[in-house]
């Protein structure tokens, strides 16, 4: 399988103090795969990476394909409508990449608040948007920081069933950033444990999940990091 993503003994400091430490993942074409980790383990750190705000230390991080981010917080343009906040995520692909129909064809609960301010919609709402506007750059991977973050189960379970939808029905490989273990490891294919910027373990996500380390740390616990 072709990788999409992959990063190599990538290290990242800031002011002398190490938030990725040696980190190597990878994510191939068609796949999804789960990072995990609490507060503070680098998360944010390495979407910001391989993103291409943060310069690493050291190492490598090598992206086959267009990568889009859908950044945590969701990054609204408050002032301008839905419609407007989906059109500046094609803006690199010319007039010709503006068309917003294809979005709201993946994403319908969007087409009927395409005027609405985005800065006016629920949480859930302006989540999908920031989906939208992240496939608007017709990505080959997006990285998605933290889905579920202050979302209610409901809205969760619409936003995992159109990933599930874009992975199966559009080949489009996905990095899924989240605290909330038990979500990413039912939603991906295999995952990473990010622990005080290490990979603490990595696997397929069935084994993960019934792991007794990662249930662990689900519950506020610590992995162990080998040396």
């Amino acid at each position: 399988m072709t990788a999409v993503v992959e990063t190599r003994a990538l290290t990242v400091r800031y002011s002398g103090a190490t938030a990725l430490d040696g980190v190597d993942l990878t994510v191939h074409e068609h796949e999804m795969v789960a990072l995990i980790g609490a507060n503070g383990a680098g998360k944010s750190t390495l979407v910001k990476a391989l993103s291409g705000l943060l310069r690493p230390d050291s190492g490598t991080i090598t992206v086959n394909g267009r990568l889009a981010q859908v950044p945590e917080g969701r990054e609204m343009f408050g002032d301008l409508t839905v419609d407007d906040n989906l059109r500046l995520g094609g803006w690199r692909n010319g007039r010709g990449g503006r068309d917003t129909t294809g979005v709201y064809e993946l994403l319908p609960e969007l087409a009927g608040i395409r005027t609405r301010r985005a800065g006016a919609l629920s949480g859930g709402q302006q989540q999908m948007v920031a989906i939208g506007r992240a496939l608007m750059a017709r990505p080959d991977i997006l990285v998605i920081d933290e889905l579920s973050l202050g979302l209610a189960p409901l809205i969760i379970t619409t936003l995992v069933g159109h990933l599930r939808a874009l992975n199966t029905e559009r080949g489009l490989a996905v990095l899924l950033i989240e605290q909330n273990a038990r979500l990413a490891l039912g939603l991906c294919d295999r995952a990473y444990v990010l622990e005080a910027g290490r990979i603490a373990l990595h696997g397929r996500a069935a084994d993960l999940a019934r792991d007794p380390r990662v249930a662990a740390a689900y519950l506020g616990g610590h992995i162990e990091v080998s040396s």
